[in-house]
């Protein structure tokens, strides 16, 4: 294979594990996807995408819909590798990870401590400030807490702190009188811990690291949405992919900057991709904000490290071989 890896394969397996190398065309892959978070139909949609590319680079693939019996289950598979497809908590929170690891089968994204934190949108913020990377001011409260003043002065987002897939984010404007009162709502199914955090006017961007190299940056265009939502992210045509984004070469490197050192500070291994705000409605330095790392970024159609890793030369197949090739445990 051509693909030319921004990083040495590590290989499949590492210390700690137990399993033998097999030859790439005969390495057997469970994708694990689907499972029982509210982001079920995301990863149902990436594992497919997936299983159907790996089994066309020579891949066996046994797809898997992770119930509460996955460890019998990948016990008695036994696969080569683990490809997780997994979205949202007990996918990229560290607890599949920890059952991967137990069972000494190498897997892909990054490892159990690196989820968990990445998971934890509070003390993710905690590590990326303490790198170096900008964030933007924000405090963690108890959702009944918010009564008939806002929490910090509008405009500000709330978000469960760990949730994906842009589930129960709302952004409250400059306008508004009164707290929005879907959170307190019966209706409201994110848990009673949420993130208040001042809203960052501007251009949506994000970029992908593979390994230690950040790949490329694209812009976002939510199409029809007042921002990058569920629906922007996974129904066809619900956002533009803008890849590589059109900004300034200073302003791109340094998001990719700003994106390794938050990959490397949480600790992430394999794949990841950080958002960012970028407001240069002033000027073209503007105010340039880390929003998070995605651990378990999405592999659906409309995905975007596809998009980004496309951009940079790099087929769909060759950035999942790749990623199967770097699998390990001890991540």
């Amino acid at each position: 294979m051509s693909f030319a890896c921004p990083m040495g394969v590590r290989g499949a397996v590492v210390a700690g594990c137990v399993k033998g190398v097999a030859s790439m065309a005969k390495k057997h892959v469970a994708m694990l996807m689907g499972g029982f978070s509210s982001e079920r139909p995301v990863s149902l949609s990436s594992g497919n995408a997936c299983a159907a590319a790996l089994e066309a680079e020579g891949y066996q693939v046994t797809r898997v819909d992770v119930g509460r019996d996955v460890a019998s289950v990948l016990a008695e598979l036994r696969p080569d590798v683990a490809f997780n497809a997994l979205h949202g908590p007990f996918g990229e929170d560290g607890t599949i990870q920890g059952i991967l690891e137990y069972l000494e089968i190498p897997y892909t994204h990054s490892g159990v401590l690196a989820s968990a934190l990445a998971m934890d949108k509070e003390q993710a913020k905690i590590v990326a400030k303490a790198a170096g990377v900008p964030v933007a001011e924000a405090k963690v409260m108890n959702r009944f807490d918010f009564t008939t003043k806002h929490p910090m002065k509008p405009p500000y987002v709330v978000k469960p702190v760990n949730e994906g897939s842009s589930f129960g984010v709302v952004i409250v404007k400059e306008d508004q009188s009164h707290p929005p009162q879907v959170i307190t709502s019966p209706e409201w199914k994110y848990g009673n811990t949420v993130m208040v955090e001042r809203y960052i006017h501007g251009r949506e961007l994000t970029c992908a690291v593979m390994g230690d190299v950040a790949i490329g940056v694209c812009e976002i265009i939510p199409v029809g949405h007042q921002f990058y939502d569920y629906d922007s992210k996974y129904v066809a045509g619900g956002s533009n992919h803008v890849c590589p984004a059109k900004i300034s070469l200073k302003i791109y490197q340094k998001i990719q900057t700003l994106a390794l050192k938050a990959h490397q500070a949480i600790g992430c291994k394999g794949i990841s991709r950080s958002d960012f705000r970028y407001d240069d409605r002033f000027s073209e330095d503007g105010e340039l904000i880390w929003l998070e790392v995605n651990t378990q970024p999405g592999m659906t159609p409309t995905s975007l490290v596809p998009d980004i890793a496309k951009a940079a030369g790099h087929t769909f197949g060759e950035l999942l071989s790749w990623m199967v090739e770097d699998a390990s445990c001890l991540r």
